[in-house]
């Protein structure tokens, strides 16, 4: 039952807890604002608070997006948003946001285009939970695509390959992530002309199944580089460089 009188958790409590960790957090402070937008349920536990402050729940959500950003900087963090805070209210954020592609493709031309860095995990690229994603489109993935310009090419911050965890487990999570994430790691350090398509089987192919064996040599448990599906099984007999 919502109930009118409940208030949301002071943001700067929040991050109280959290400027009281080691130092080792780095620069940067990621905010989940992303499951914000999505979630009617804080509606209901801010209701009064809404209604005293004339807010609608989009309203409240960019409050929210743009008061922790504010706190995070006043505590020497560099803030980093999902996109959809850049696709909701671009021209509220403040200049040193750095915006994290992730839902949808071109938001990283469009972030650098308006002055904000940027750091690319498309999701139908890069999410290894997805497990329709073979290693060919990972290793394709270019972060710069649609940039021309050097300098906004500079904005980008790189990329990041995201495992989720809703469905795996200890039973499956190393098949899930590798090989395929050693695909993303050489396209991120790598020249363009490097990965190129006409290289990519010439090159790429043999090492990363020779990554792949090495993995499973020290114990980790990678799936077959050449599986269509993810974490599946090999189809048959054979040597760890050829599957």
């Amino acid at each position: 039952m919502c109930t009118l009188n409940h208030r949301p958790a002071g943001l700067d409590a929040h991050w109280c807890a959290i400027s009281h960790r080691p130092p080792g957090l780095g620069a940067y402070w990621h905010a989940a604002d992303h499951r914000l937008a999505q979630d009617q349920r804080l509606v209901c536990a801010g209701a009064r608070w809404l209604i005293d402050h004339n807010m609608t729940h989009n309203d409240a959500y960019q409050y929210f997006v743009l008061r922790a950003q504010e706190i995070a900087i006043s505590n020497n963090r560099t803030p980093v948003n999902w996109e959809e805070t850049f696709r909701s209210f671009p021209s509220k954020l403040n200049p040193r946001t750095v915006v994290h592609n992730w839902l949808v493709s071109g938001i990283c031309p469009k972030a650098v285009a308006k002055g904000f860095r940027c750091i690319f995990s498309n999701q139908g690229v890069w999410y290894l939970d997805h497990l329709d994603v073979p290693w060919q489109p990972v290793y394709e993935a270019d972060p710069l695509e649609g940039i021309t310009n050097v300098t906004q090419q500079k904005m980008i911050l790189g990329g990041e390959v995201c495992m989720w965890g809703e469905t795996a487990d200890t039973s499956d999570i190393q098949q899930t992530i590798w090989p395929r994430a050693a695909a993303a790691a050489e396209r991120l350090w790598s020249t363009r002309e490097a990965t190129t398509l006409e290289n990519i089987n010439k090159t790429a192919l043999p090492r990363l199944h020779y990554f792949r064996c090495l993995l499973n040599m020290r114990g980790v448990q990678a799936a077959p580089l050449t599986n269509f599906y993810a974490r599946r099984p090999p189809t048959g007999p054979g040597s760890c460089y050829e599957q």
